[in-house]
């Protein structure tokens, strides 16, 4: 808990998902279709700084790594040990919202890690998940099967 890795590029949860509104699946498109969310690459970015805030030193950084095609080292806050099987698709496809695991990344400007990536956080959920589901979800609860997270 509290993890907040110094990024390459500074970048503003508070602003883009936050003022902007950019729904978090728009620049972390892996949830929907992968087990991983996935880092948006430079391209990503690019779609609006291509225009916007071009003379921003950051997004000068930015459009540098772009521009090189290389690819931006960002550093990974949440993360499983090797022997836990996590996707992401079941819980995207029942409703379940990213700031459920992930806190409220939308007023954050420097994301960091909120939730203790514990065993026993995932199991409270899926034992009791009413306050993680939408309210006119069917789901009852997740699955306390052992080779559902451990492979």
């Amino acid at each position: 808990r509290g993890y907040q890795p110094e990024q390459p590029i500074a970048f503003s949860h508070k602003l883009h998902p936050g003022t902007l509104r950019i729904p978090c699946l728009y620049c972390h498109a892996g949830p929907a279709k992968s087990r991983h969310a996935g880092i948006p690459p430079a391209e990503k970015c690019m779609n609006c700084h291509k225009v916007t805030k071009t003379d921003s030193p950051e997004i000068m950084r930015l459009a540098a790594v772009y521009t090189a095609g290389t690819p931006l080292e960002w550093k990974r806050i949440h993360s499983l040990p090797d022997h836990v099987y996590f996707d992401h698709r079941p819980h995207v496809s029942t409703g379940i919202l990213c700031q459920t695991c992930h806190g409220e990344v939308q007023t954050m400007d420097v994301v960091y890690q909120t939730m203790s990536m514990r065993m026993s956080n995932c199991l409270g959920c899926h034992r009791d998940p009413k306050n993680a589901l939408p309210a006119d979800s069917i789901t009852l609860k997740g699955s306390e099967q052992c080779y559902v997270c451990h492979r």
